[in-house]
């Protein structure tokens, strides 16, 4: 059974390694508020839509004092060739042991034409500069999120 963090839980720490040889750390980000982004897989439609949304909005978020993280449990390598392609403007982590999305309760049973499997539930988790989650966004729907996480940070 996942665990299922809610707004005002601590939120769990992470450090991974992300694209540029750089490392994910929440631990290094208390402090400013910290929208991480859980998504099943690189190069994907609404990977990639939900990747290019908070790439255009990535201004926004900055202004805002946020830093947007986006998780997988895909390789550096196939988050550096994922970055390069659609120029995406923020971090993506590699968690490919499985530690962040099991620690968020996002790594859960799926199932796709009759067949289940167990795979990543988009979600992103916002946090507020305490380290305490501010707000959960499960099974989320790319359009119109990115907009809708903005302006839960802007009112942070």
């Amino acid at each position: 059974m996942p665990v299922e963090l809610k707004a005002g839980d601590p939120a769990p720490n992470f450090d991974l390694p992300t694209d540029g040889a750089g490392r994910a750390s929440l631990g290094k980000l208390k402090g400013k508020p910290v929208v991480l982004y859980f998504y099943p897989k690189d190069d994907t439609s609404g990977c990639t839509s939900e990747a290019k949304g908070f790439t255009e909005a990535g201004g926004a978020f900055a202004k805002a004092g946020a830093t947007v993280i986006g998780v997988s449990k895909d390789s550096v390598l196939s988050h550096e060739k994922f970055k390069a392609k659609y120029d995406l403007g923020f971090p993506l982590a590699a968690d490919t042991d499985g530690a962040a999305v099991e620690a968020y309760g996002v790594w859960v049973e799926k199932s796709m034409y009759g067949r289940k499997y167990m795979g990543i539930e988009r979600a992103t988790f916002l946090i507020d500069p305490q380290g305490k989650i501010a707000r959960v966004w499960r099974k989320v729907k790319v359009t119109g999120h990115v907009a809708e996480v903005l302006a839960a940070v802007q009112a942070l």
